[in-house]
Parts: C-alpha cells; sequence; structure tokens
C-alpha cells in the first residue's frame, strides 16, 4: 500500500517522539526500546507511530530550531547498537549521564567520539563503502559536517565567523576541511550510524504493519547549515543577518503576535530553481517516514512577514506564497503527496482551497472543540472523512492537564458532549477521536496513560522545561495494549493483520 492510501484507510496511531523512550542514557533513541515500542504499538492495535522532527534539536532541545533540516540527529544514535558493533564497551552503556540537557550532551558526545575512534582504527571495508554511498546520496552530508567542525573551531554563529568562512570562499572552505578533517570524519560517521539504526528500526517497524509519520517545520534556524550555505535563497543582509523574520500576528491569544525570528524564504528564487531545496527537504524526510506532517501548512499560503529588529509581531504584513506551484511540483517528482496538512490557526478560503486541492488531510485537535456553545469545526460531528483528529498535539497539555485547567463552563460541554463523568476524561477524548469519521485518529501517548501536566511535551512560547517528558518502561503494560486494540477494533481501525494476543508482544 503506498503512504498516500495509507493516509486514505481508517486507522489510528500514538504520538510518541523517540526521546521520550526509555533507556539509561538520558533520553530515548533509536536502539531496542525504540523496537520495543514498534512492538507495543502492534500489539495494541495501533497503524501509525508519529514523531516529532528527528532533525539535530536545537537550543533547550527543540526539534523545531535546529541547525540542519537533512542531518539525523546525534542524540538519536543508539549506544547500545554501536556496542553491539563493538565500537563501545560494556562501561561505556553500563553509566548514565548526570542530569540535565548539556550533561547528557557530553555523556553521549564522549561516546560518539569514542566510537568513532574505534571505527577508524578497525577500518572496515563494510563502512567505508556505505560511508562512500552516503556521500554519494547525500548532497547536504559536506555542508552539514563542516559547519558541525567550523562550530567546534568559531565561536557564536555563522554570522560571527571570519568574513572569507562567512561568505563561503572557495579557498578557505576548503583549507577549513583539510584541517578539520578528523572533526569532519566524526561528523560523517554520526551520520553513517543514524542512518543505520534508523533503517533498523524503520525495517522492524515495517514488519510489525506500523508505519512511521513525520514532521517537517516550516521555517528553519538561522544559525544551520541550510541558511549559511545557501544564503541567496532567505532574505538576509550583506552581513548574513535577517532583514525579516516568522511570526504570527495579533490573535485572541497573544494581542502582540507571536515573534519567532526565523529568517524567511525568498520564494522567488526557490520558485525560480524548480523548489530543488523544497524537493530534496521531502526527499531525505520520506526517506525515513511512510508519510509527513507539513507543520503551519498556512504559510504555505500566505506568510507573516515582521521586520528584523521589531519587539513584538503587530508590525508584520502578509506575504504571498506560490504554494499551488510547490505542490505541482512535489506531486510530478514524488508521484504523490503523502502529506497532512498541520492547518489549525486563523484560516483563509485560501487556504482551505489549497490544502483541498491537493486533497490533503487536514487536522482537528478535539482539546479546541469545547470552549463555547458557537458551532466549530473541531467538534466531531462536522468532521470529513479526509482528517486527522488529535485529542491534543505536542503542543497541546495533556488532556487530563487540559481538563484541569479550562473553566467549568467549558468541562460541562465537553462532559454533554462526551457523555462521560470527570474520571476518565483521557478515554473520553481518545474514543471520540477513534469512533469519528476521521480517517485518522492520533493520540499522545500521555492521553493513553492518563498522565497530568507534568507529562506535557512543550509550552508554546516558553524556553525552560519542555521536550523533557520520559515514559517509564513499566507504563507500558499488557493492560492498556489490549484497551488500544479493542478500541481501535470497535471502530473499525485495528490493523486487521495484527491478529493474536497483546501480551506477547509486551513486556512481562
Amino acid at each position: 500500500m503506498t503512504p498516500v492510501a495509507l493516509l486514505t484507510e481508517r486507522a489510528s496511531g500514538i504520538l510518541l517522539h523517540p526521546t521520550s523512550l526509555p533507556g539509561p542514557h538520558g533520553f530515548g533513541d533509536l536502539g531496542p526500546e525504540a523496537r520495543a515500542f514498534a512492538d507495543y504499538l502492534a500489539a495494541a492495535g495501533q497503524t501509525w507511530w508519529q514523531m516529532l522532527p528527528v532533525v539535530p534539536p536545537g537550543y533547550s532541545g527543540s526539534p523545531y530550531d535546529s541547525p540542519s533540516s537533512f542531518a539525523g540527529s546525534p542524540w538519536l544514535v543508539s549506544l547500545f547498537d554501536l556496542k553491539d558493533e563493538g565500537l563501545l564497551d560494556a562501561r561505556d552503556v553500563d553509566e548514565s549521564p548526570a542530569p540535565g540537557w548539556s550533561g547528557i550532551q557530553r555523556f553521549r558526545e564522549d561516546r560518539l567520539r569514542k566510537a568513532h575512534g574505534a571505527a577508524v582504527a578497525r577500518s572496515a571495508t563494510a563502512d567505508r563503502d556505505e560511508l562512500a554511498e552516503l556521500r554519494a546520496s547525500s548532497p547536504w552530508l559536506d555542508d552539514w559536517t563542516l559547519f558541525c567542525a567550523l562550530k567546534t573551531r568559531h565561536a557564536g554563529g555563522w554570522v560571527d565567523w571570519p568574513d572569507e568562512l562567512r561568505a563561503r570562499e572557495p579557498a578557505a572552505l576548503a583549507h577549513a576541511r583539510r584541517q578539520l578533517a578528523e572533526e569532519i570524519s566524526l561528523h560523517e560517521h554520526v551520520q553513517l550510524w543514524f542512518r543505520r539504526q534508523w533503517r533498523r528500526l524503520q525495517g522492524h517497524c515495517r514488519t510489525r504493519n506500523v508505519a512511521l509519520l513525520g514532521d517537517v517545520p516550516m521555517f528553519v534556524a538561522h544559525d544551520s547549515a541550510d541558511v549559511w550555505s545557501a544564503t541567496d535563497s532567505f532574505f538576509l543582509d550583506g552581513a548574513g543577518r535577517p532583514t525579516v523574520v516568522a511570526g504570527v500576528p495579533p490573535d485572541a491569544f497573544s494581542a502582540t503576535g507571536q515573534l519567532w525570528g526565523n529568517p524567511l524564504y525568498r520564494w522567488d528564487v526557490m520558485a525560480e530553481r524548480g523548489f530543488e531545496w523544497w524537493l530534496r527537504r521531502l526527499a531525505v524526510t520520506l526517506g525515513r517516514f511512510d508519510a509527513v506532517r507539513l507543520d503551519h501548512f498556512i504559510a504555505f499560503r500566505r506568510y507573516w512577514e515582521i521586520p528584523a529588529g521589531s519587539t513584538d509581531a503587530r508590525v508584520g504584513r502578509f506575504v504571498t506564497v506560490p504554494g499551488e506551484a510547490l505542490f505541482e511540483r512535489v506531486r510530478e517528482a514524488f508521484g504523490g503527496l503523502p502529506f497532512l496538512a498541520e492547518d489549525l490557526g486563523i484560516l483563509t478560503p485560501e487556504v482551505h482551497a489549497l490544502r483541498d486541492r491537493f486533497e490533503l488531510p487536514g487536522m482537528r485537535v478535539l482539546q479546541f472543540a469545547f470552549g463555547s456553545d458557537e458551532p466549530n469545526d473541531y467538534l466531531p460531528h462536522r468532521y470529513a472523512r479526509n482528517t486527522a483528529v488529535y485529542t491534543g498535539t505536542h503542543d497541546n497539555d495533556t488532556t487530563v492537564g487540559w481538563y484541569s485547567s479550562i473553566v467549568d463552563t467549558e468541562r460541562l460541554r465537553a462532559r454533554n458532549y462526551l457523555g462521560t463523568p470527570d474520571g476518565e476524561i483521557h478515554w473520553a477524548l481518545v474514543r471520540a477521536a477513534l469512533a469519528s469519521v476521521a480517517n485518522l485518529a492520533i493520540f499522545p501517548l500521555q492521553d493513553a496513560l492518563g498522565l497530568g501536566s507534568e507529562a506535557r511535551m512543550n509550552t508554546p512560547g516558553t524556553v525552560e522545561g519542555n521536550w523533557a517528558f520520559r515514559v517509564d518502561a513499566a507504563q507500558l503494560t499488557p493492560d492498556l495494549a489490549g484497551r488500544l486494540r479493542a478500541l481501535s477494533g470497535m471502530y473499525e481501525r485495528s490493523p486487521r493483520w495484527n491478529d493474536g494476543d497483546p501480551a506477547a508482544f509486551v513486556r512481562a
């Protein structure tokens, strides 16, 4: 079955980023626990595993502020799998990192460097051949590995580097590659290990008939290999700094709007080049996932442009984007559009038209359904089939946390609509999602577990305390898998091929 056809099947799945998986090395990764979770999804009758972006995270661990839209995250490389390859020893994986984001990074980086030394020392033919193939098939790799290596040599962002490096003068880049060859080799090997482990997980998911749903952020970080290697595709001044930045206008949630600060694409330049940058980006992501969520889909029709240096988003303006031409080109290149449109926010008829012209499923979030007595498109009885319904997303509070924080009138509307008492509101929303006509129903694992606000993944507009949720392996019980399987089966979402005892896939 094609990825596009998968999105039109009645199915359900769980949203959980790999960093939230169990494991002793600070956060989850692509190793044994990821494969065990795929087994668990199969046991629970789920078809989809949705993840956040698997690119290198940015400041404070956000996968939406990445220094690369193409590379795999070094922190998702499994140390256990490197030990199985003979690149680490038992002591390396038996130890645990110091708490905190920086402590975990140091712990993992030390072991990646040790594994690199072991890989270079053994100089295996298979490694050399695979590295050669990776270089040949990944045109982004040279810029990414050099960018990482230069980061170890020069402080600040790339705009603070010496002029010849900032401007990418060929002689300066060639000299840097010679000087930093060992550091470049390290980052090449990290990408090799990421791809190797990803393919192992991807293959394991396929044996369990679990499809992978990825995520492409709309914008990129300014201090990234993406912008440094393609400055003419962004609105930048002569020093490489943005002249305009991304955000959203004032709305009911914020009187001053949201000032994100990402550099904005020069869509005219991208269109002249046949959208080649987007084609390469989507090709990499679709090589990892069966389908992809397009973050902030609204900005494929128009975006909010804010002058650089502004203190809030009120002074911005809307700028039109050639979204129709882009998606025509993408469909021509890939033979289909296996995408889910994150069409949340203030929508215009033009955004609806763009989504519907290319028959992309939109998103509905149940937590948004009960805020007033007015009819709204987040209520399940108003859904179209070509829709993905969520109890909440990674940007929402957990359902239990949401329910405890809303006003009494909203709580009463939710109870009356769902026909449920206070006790198991998370199951009521999961059931409503599964029972709806929407082809795809997704819920964060936190909602299946009934966890409160302490388990929230991200709070938009804040920097600290996000992206840190971890699930305990003991929480993934046979009883939970059986309940999910029964509900998904009742509402004709459980895959027919996963028959059998849920406990067969679940830890004792």
